[in-house]
């Protein structure tokens, strides 16, 4: 299904009961008592409960469904005192109108689009994978956005930097589809075919690109906020996914229909509105930081309007260089395994995991690196082979006889839309149960679901939902549809959980991006693997006379099998704790205190006055 990216890139973010919040220290990692006045200007204000309640704080009380308006109201208006209401409406504006409008538009466009052309679904997924490959590039931005403050900010200008590359993409996309040469390439054959398709792809990279960045930078403050309030449990994450899934629910509501129209063009420009959006919000400073300047110890002026933090890259040189590498790995991997040959990218891949898997192991604390591992073997395990499955779907009565024969308003617009509807109540379903849980538990629990799910797919491939009476559309629909979505979210929460619980203070931003990265870039090399295995088996997707012989035993092997056998296992290297709680103490790893040229802890042994002496621990909250 043509879906949103909810943090990383397979199937794969989580709310907290007061009982649970209560047994959490609230304490910030930094006091407000030992920032300076402009530090304080600069964060969003703790939230000011009533005097007999203070030793009490809780997270936001989620909303309810015997009382839908007046507590999401009151969840709102809590979550406002941890995050600023400027900062709140930024991240609505990007998840609604970017995360889940444009880059939504650009993957439900993977389908239909490069099918019209001709493309068959092995070659599809190696694309998609190359249009993925920004969100894989979080740890490079990341890392830029924390040492390289430009005109004063570590956030503003990047976001605004890729606001105009995502609209430089939708703009010659719109060009390309008005000017007709969508029409002159299916004509001239498939080598013009082919030379448009990589042009197309480039474009919606770009737009991935925006989506990506804006997506980071606004997981990189919310997790310093959580660090600043752990109280607030992860309600930003559940704000997030909401918006997200309701820009989503209004963007397939209208993708399946013009794609069935082929009004392309008229999609391209709804994309160029979604794109500018964020443009304003960002530009007036909605992303809440302070100003940094040259004067700051360890801070040196590269030219006019550019800086570069020495000292904090200095303190953390390996983790830092590491990380950029990771980054900037993902893209070259995917434009490789696109364009050039897939076995040479799946060793390079295999080669690179290997490589930040060690690495890791040898400069983050033994707690992250299990942490980190599991988050490698199950995104690993997701073995994609969604391409194929969607053009068998949709496949047309010469290529499937008898077979579903969707078209797009069905599959992309009225199953994206009871889907993503599913994901907004997923939403609510985990706030009011599942949050109570400890990790573990409710990790193995969304594994075993999402791999049953593909049940569903594989009673409508052998035609065994016929044979009962059920049609196809029905069965889909209440099937794939609802099983399939709600685990999307159901295990996007609190793995997003886990992503902003491991960063370390001062490397939040680059840390968060990492591990995130590390997801996208392994879910990126699943799909890969997915797109070989298509092709390897033989599977024949367009034109008439199709061959989808092999789909049922692969859905058995890669999409229910591996997930249980190797995921499962692997979600038991995560401590065991409540989501409420921090999976590492960072204090009490002294990581910072035990590598040569680190922050020094003060001779009283006052590890929060070490902490808040350098400023350079936090730059991104300031």
């Amino acid at each position: 299904m043509a879906g949103i990216n909810l943090q990383h890139y397979t199937p794969t973010g989580a709310m907290n009961t007061a009982e649970a919040a209560a047994n959490i220290d609230p304490t910030p990692l930094i006091d407000d008592d030992e920032r300076s006045p402009d530090e304080l200007e600069a964060l969003p204000q703790k939230a000011s409960p009533a005097d007999d309640t203070a030793d009490t704080a809780h997270a936001p009380h989620p909303p309810t469904w015997r009382h839908p308006i007046g507590s999401t109201r009151t969840f709102f208006a809590e979550l406002s005192g941890f995050f600023s209401w400027k900062f709140l409406s930024w991240l609505a504006i990007d998840q609604c109108c970017v995360s889940g409008g444009v880059f939504a538009l650009v993957m439900a466009l993977g389908l239909p689009l490069f099918k019209e052309l001709g493309i068959g679904a092995s070659r599809q997924q190696l694309y998609m994978s190359m249009i993925m490959s920004p969100w894989a590039m979080k740890p490079f931005i990341g890392v830029a956005s924390d040492l390289f403050p430009i005109g004063g900010f570590n956030k503003k200008y990047f976001a605004l930097y890729s606001i105009l590359i995502g609209l430089l993409g939708c703009s010659i996309l719109l060009g390309i589809y008005h000017s007709g040469a969508a029409e002159s390439a299916i004509q001239q054959g498939e080598n013009a075919v082919g030379r448009l398709s990589d042009f197309i792809v480039i474009c919606f990279t770009f737009v991935s690109y925006e989506a990506a960045t804006l997506d980071i930078l606004g997981e990189g403050k919310y997790a310093e906020l959580m660090r600043l309030h752990p109280e607030s449990g992860s309600s930003i994450i559940s704000y997030k996914f909401g918006w997200s899934l309701l820009g989503s629910i209004v963007t397939q509501c209208y993708v399946g229909p013009l794609s069935d129209a082929g009004y392309f063009h008229v999609l391209f420009w709804i994309a160029l509105a979604l794109s500018l959006t964020p443009l304003y919000p960002t530009l007036v400073g909605w992303i809440p930081e302070k100003k940094r300047t040259a004067d700051e110890s360890g801070m040196v002026k590269l030219c006019r309007g550019f800086l570069f933090d020495r000292g904090a890259f200095q303190e953390k040189k390996v983790p830092f260089i590491v990380i950029t590498l990771c980054g900037l790995s993902a893209p070259l991997l995917a434009a490789v395994t696109t364009y050039a040959d897939l076995v040479i990218g799946l060793v390079v891949s295999a080669v690179l995991i290997i490589a930040f898997t060690v690495a890791t192991y040898y400069i983050f604390p033994k707690t992250f690196f299990w942490v980190f591992l599991s988050i490698v073997v199950t995104s690993m395990s997701w073995i994609s082979i969604g391409s194929a499955l969607g053009y068998y779907y949709t496949a047309s009565e010469e290529c499937v006889p008898d077979g579903p024969n969707f078209d797009y308003t069905y599959y992309i617009t009225v199953t994206g839309v009871v889907g993503s509807v599913v994901n907004f109540l997923a939403v609510i379903l985990y706030q009011n149960f599942l949050s109570s849980w400890r990790f573990r538990p409710a990790l193995i629990f969304t594994i075993v679901i999402g791999s049953l799910a593909s049940i569903v797919d594989l009673i409508i491939i052998m035609r065994w939902n016929i044979a009962i009476g059920i049609p196809d559309k029905v069965f889909f629909l209440l099937g794939n549809a609802v099983f399939e979505n709600l685990v999307v979210i159901l295990q996007s929460i609190p793995m997003s959980a886990i992503y902003a619980k491991i960063a370390p203070p001062g490397m939040e931003s680059a840390v968060f991006a990492y591990t995130v990265g590390i997801a996208n870039f392994c879910g990126m090399v699943s799909s890969l693997i997915g797109s070989g295995v298509i092709q390897w088996s033989g599977m024949k997707t367009v034109g008439e006379n199709c061959d989808f012989e092999s789909l049922p035993y692969l859905i058995v092997i890669f999409q229910i099998l591996v997930p249980m056998i190797v995921g499962i296992p692997a979600v038991f290297l995560i401590p065991n704790v409540l989501q409420t709680e921090h999976l590492i103490d960072w204090e009490s790893e002294r990581w910072y205190e035990d590598r040569p040229g680190e922050l020094e802890v003060s001779e009283h042994g006052n590890e929060d006055e070490a902490f808040a002496e350098d400023s350079r621990l936090e730059p991104h909250l300031l």
